[in-house]
């Protein structure tokens, strides 16, 4: 197997912690140790008694119990705790699917979604979001996708980087689709929680499908990428076992104190997302804003979750409009290269405490260069 390099990791690993102002980040604003503590009584106490030795390898299971209360009808022996997001959707290209079997992808969409499959000899198409219809994609060309050898579909909802969230209607005609042939259905709910309109919010599909399985962590909709909790909820007992197996090659098991941690944020995610959800709809007004000043330069609709948006960018080359940019001024932005898009895209985060002061320099760097 190889790999080929992960662009958007590689493009964040030369900027991410030298640019001043990161206009394109996905995750929201972080916090303290100690304010995550000061949400529930004698935790900054227990957090001392915590005992560093090996873990449990499916995950705490006081941890698996709290996220089971956030599921309908997954109970705690249904989810199995990962490092992060990266590993377990590393786990389930492995584990999953095999060399020759066909997958089809939500697109634009995380490298990571398609490039460990491809380096695997699994074929992979992808189902691509209209632009002109705030990146939805086409159910009818979800049914033309998919082959004979199609063992799986993947999609984002809420969406990375686009900000699409998939209504009632077309959520429920994709799992329609994945049981009438049978297939594995894997969903990346991430963002869940950080929807714009709490009543938009969808089922975990874990709870919806037989065969589907709900990605989740910490790092997005609560903001504690510092842990590196993430997790899977499925029915499916063959899946299930099968990426605990493949983890014992990995990780095997977690950090005793990030998971301790990880039980006050999940006994305390519906907090966590309002206070995500309040910055977000007030930065995502600004980049509104911003945006009918700047239509000449940009090509944009209103996201309806998520921490970022994926304007079109109509001044010439996005790759090279984003080099220069954070180089004279320290402000990163994503373009749209790293998602392997055709077109000049470019990803703008919105979730950070810095964001009107980060977008009101980008506005001033755009006024003093008008050929850009």
């Amino acid at each position: 197997m190889t790999l080929r390099a992960f662009a958007l990791e590689r493009y964040f690993a030369r900027h991410e912690f030298s640019a001043k102002h990161l206009l394109g980040s996905s995750d929201p604003e972080a916090m303290a140790l100690a304010d995550l503590l000061a949400l529930e009584p004698g935790a900054e106490a227990a957090l001392k008694e915590v005992w560093l030795g090996y873990t449990e390898s499916l995950g705490d299971p006081g941890l698996r119990a709290d996220i089971a209360t956030h599921h309908p009808t997954i109970t705690a022996e249904q989810i199995l705790v990962f490092s992060g997001a990266e590993e377990p959707i590393f786990a389930f290209m492995h584990a999953a699917l095999e060399p020759g079997d066909h997958l089809v992808v939500q697109y634009p969409s995380y490298q990571s979604h398609y490039s460990v499959a491809e380096s695997r000899g699994i074929q992979v198409s992808r189902w691509h979001g209209d632009p002109a219809n705030h990146w939805a994609p086409d159910p009818a060309e979800l049914r033309r996708l998919i082959r004979p050898n199609t063992k799986a579909i993947l999609i984002c909802a809420p969406h990375n980087p686009t900000g699409y969230l998939y209504d009632f209607a077309t959520w429920n005609e994709i799992i329609a689709i994945a049981r009438h042939h049978g297939l594995v259905l894997f969903s990346d709910e991430v963002y869940q929680g950080l929807e714009h309109d709490p009543a938009q919010r969808l089922p975990h599909l874990a709870d919806s499908y037989e065969k589907g399985l709900s990605l989740n962590c910490l790092s997005k909709s609560c903001g504690l990428a510092g842990l590196r909790i993430g997790w899977i909820a499925t029915q499916d007992r063959h899946l299930f076992e099968s990426l605990a197996a493949f983890k014992d090659y990995l990780t095997i098991c977690n950090s005793a104190p990030s998971e301790f941690l990880a039980r006050i944020a999940v006994r305390n995610m519906e907090l966590l997302f309002a206070r995500h959800r309040t910055r977000l709809v007030r930065n995502l007004d600004l980049l509104e804003a911003f945006f009918h000043r700047q239509s000449h330069r940009f090509r944009w609709q209103r996201p309806s979750a998520g921490t970022t948006t994926f304007p079109e960018y109509l001044g010439g080359s996005a790759l090279s409009f984003c080099d220069r940019l954070v180089e004279t001024t320290g402000i990163m932005l994503v373009p749209g290269n790293f998602f392997d898009m055709e077109g000049e895209y470019l990803r703008f985060g919105y979730g950070r405490q810095q964001f009107p002061e980060d977008l009101r320099l980008l506005e001033g760097y755009l006024e003093g260069n008008q050929g850009l």
